[in-house]
């Protein structure tokens, strides 16, 4: 098969996967700047929001648009119940924080598992046909995932960028102490970004839901994306989030392409520890002490 064509296939399926993998690391670096926990859950809601949609798809015969608003809605809202009954009591606390969200994950797959079952779930293409890009040939449902990724991200972007509660919580993940003395309810800002982060995850595996098979187990690959990401781009740097989430979904891709997984895995994960080992700080972060 011509070459030019390969590589031009894997670095379009290398960007879409790179922006899903975007999502996940912004609502990962959101949950952790606002609370400083790092968060073992995030990829059990991927898999919930996965699960939101294919129930709204299949069950409710909602439109793919509508099933993902309202998959970002409903995590929302469970995030911020479960910050504030559950996670309250551990903000700032690393380490137990960092107990309880595994001890949610845990909850979160199993019960998925007791609704659910554990065999995988097929949900419709959201779009027929393909489109060609020059030598490139995309298919509408990957199409649509990239169409709604950038319109989350452009979303994300106004809200953070231009209105009072976005840069109220912007002001909380940089300082908290700042925060609360230029009079910024940081008691409000904690369920806030904690419920935006989840659902950024979970519209994440809302919008590959028909791309791939829907099962309580396809959190654990995504949260291992998102760590990854995070310590490339640096932790809480999401222009670094971003740079590093569009590298790895490309690398990932064309690796995959031309290579076996695990040789790609390999390359990978040294290439990660060898960032750990001479630029801790990542692509775009800030070196602490």
């Amino acid at each position: 098969m011509d070459f030019t064509f390969l590589l031009g296939q894997a670095l379009t399926n290398g960007l879409i996967i790179g922006l899903l993998y975007l999502l996940m690391a912004i609502g990962f670096t959101l949950v952790f700047g606002v609370m400083r926990v790092v968060n073992f859950a995030h990829g059990e809601f991927y898999m919930l929001g996965a699960f939101v949609a294919y129930v709204c798809v299949t069950k409710l015969q909602l439109p793919f648009l509508a099933a993902v608003l309202a998959t970002f809605a409903v995590t929302l809202v469970a995030g911020w119940l479960i910050e504030v009954v559950v996670m309250k009591g551990f903000r700032g606390d690393e380490l137990n924080g960092m107990i309880a969200t595994i001890g949610l994950a845990m909850i979160l797959q199993n019960g998925a598992l007791m609704v659910f079952g554990p065999d995988p779930q097929s949900m419709p293409a959201v779009a027929e046909g393909v489109v060609s890009l020059g030598p490139v040939v995309l298919p509408m449902s990957r199409l649509y995932v990239v169409v709604f990724s950038l319109a989350v991200l452009a979303a994300l972007y106004g809200f953070l960028m231009h209105s009072r509660g976005g840069r109220a919580l912007r002001a909380v993940v940089q300082d908290i102490e700042i925060a609360n003395a230029q009079g910024i309810r940081s008691q409000f800002m904690y369920p806030l970004g904690f419920g935006i982060g989840v659902g950024l995850a979970a519209v994440a595996g809302a919008l590959m839901a028909p791309v791939f098979s829907v099962s309580p187990g396809i959190g654990s690959t995504p949260l291992l994306k998102a760590f990854i990401v995070v310590i490339l781009g640096g932790l809480g740097s999401i222009p670094g989030a971003a740079l590093a989430a569009l590298l790895l979904g490309v690398f990932e891709s064309v690796a995959n392409t031309f290579m076996s997984s695990s040789v790609s895995d390999m390359l990978l994960f040294g290439f990660v520890i060898l960032m750990l080992i001479f630029r801790p700080s990542g692509l775009l972060g800030k070196a602490g002490r």
